[in-house]
C-alpha cells in the first residue's frame, strides 16, 4: 500500500536531504565545502565547520523523520527552525554590520534565509494543529 504524501511531507523532505548532503559534505570535505561556500566569513576552522556540519546533517535527520512521521512533526520541525533561524540571525548580524560583505544579503537567501523561514513557517503551522475540515 502506498502512502500519498501531502506537500508539507514534500518540503520537509527535500530539505531534510539537503541539510543532510550539506551537513556530511561539511563533515567529510571541510576544507573544500569552506573554499566554495563559506570564505567570505574569514579564516578556515576546520573544526568549526565540522561542528557546524554535525548540526546540519542533524537537521536533516530531524527534517526527513518529521516528512515520514506526521504525529513527531512539531517537536522535529521546531527543533530544527531554532538552528536554522539563530544561523540565520547570526548572517543577518553579521551582515548589517559589515563583518560580512554586503552580497550576502542575497547570496544567503537561498541557503540559509529561506531553509529558515520556510522551517518556522512550517513548525508554526505544525503547532496550530490540522486544518479544518
Amino acid at each position: 500500500m502506498t502512502q500519498r504524501r501531502d506537500l508539507a511531507s514534500w518540503i520537509l523532505l527535500v530539505m531534510g536531504i539537503g541539510a543532510a548532503v550539506n551537513g556530511i559534505w561539511m563533515l567529510l570535505d571541510a576544507v573544500r565545502w569552506f573554499g566554495l561556500l563559506a570564505s567570505a566569513t574569514g579564516d578556515l576552522n576546520v573544526h568549526l565547520v565540522r561542528d557546524v556540519g554535525a548540526a546540519y546533517a542533524t537537521v536533516g535527520v530531524a527534517l526527513v523523520w518529521a516528512a515520514r512521521r506526521p504525529a513527531a512533526r512539531l517537536p522535529l520541525t521546531a527543533t530544527a527552525a531554532v538552528f536554522l533561524g539563530l544561523h540565520a540571525a547570526g548572517h543577518v548580524f553579521e551582515t548589517a554590520t559589515g563583518a560580512l560583505p554586503p552580497d550576502h544579503w542575497v547570496e544567503d537567501v537561498p541557503g540559509v534565509y529561506l531553509p529558515a523561514l520556510v522551517t518556522l513557517i512550517l513548525a508554526v503551522r505544525f503547532a496550530r494543529g490540522p486544518a479544518p475540515a
